[in-house]
């Protein structure tokens, strides 16, 4: 079987401090508008007033949790079968990438992405997205959000290892459903995690930005 890399994300300690998404943003140099790695809160619930103390109010219901994302290099990645000018490519480590002296900025694989990870760069006119930090990888290093991470709640590895250790959740909401893409990536799930496609929440916000 091909190798196939991919993350861990452990919804259940992380804290949305968005150190992941930071310290992809400064290793890449990205401008303004541009986001490889995302943190996203989802939840729900309301407030009651107390029945005597109508100026009290309790919760009902209410949860909130984080997910930390980026590209998942799915295992059947849609933006490289979109892609016109086989600009997005998967290679033999699982890793999607883009070769930008093909990249037309097409914007066809943003829009096929279930997850919106492919981003226009518009300075230079060509698609980018999180490259699983291919440069720190080829040294031996992990990619710039697994060390960030103060409460280590991001990993990667051979996705198989990961399965095996870590469980085989793939998608919890408010990420799409896993069955499109089979993306590449294990999610050990918040107490208050709701199944892909069936969540009774909603986004409440992308944590600022950064």
């Amino acid at each position: 079987m091909r190798k196939q890399l991919g993350f861990h994300i452990n919804s259940s300690i992380c804290t949305g401090c968005k150190a992941c998404q930071i310290a992809c943003n400064d290793k890449n140099d990205l401008s303004v508008g541009l986001k490889w790695r995302k943190v996203v809160q989802y939840g729900s619930g309301s407030w009651l007033s107390h029945p005597v103390q109508p100026a009290v109010y309790t919760p009902n219901n209410v949860y909130a949790y984080t997910v930390s994302f980026a590209c998942m290099h799915c295992e059947n990645p849609i933006c490289v079968e979109v892609c016109p000018t086989t600009a997005m490519y998967k290679r033999d480590d699982g890793v999607v990438l883009i070769d930008a002296n093909k990249c037309i900025g097409c914007r066809y694989c943003e829009w096929a992405c279930p997850y919106g990870e492919p981003q226009f760069n518009e300075t230079v006119g060509k698609m980018t997205k999180c490259n699983f930090c291919e440069d720190l990888l080829a040294k031996g290093e992990n990619p710039a959000c697994v060390d960030a991470c103060v409460m280590r709640a991001i990993e990667f590895g051979d996705l198989a290892e990961l399965r095996s250790k870590l469980g085989t959740v793939t998608a919890v909401e408010p990420l799409p459903v896993a069955n499109l893409t089979k993306p590449s990536v294990v999610v050990t799930p918040h107490k208050h995690s709701q199944v892909s496609g069936r969540g009774t929440g909603r986004i409440l916000g992308l944590v600022q930005e950064a």
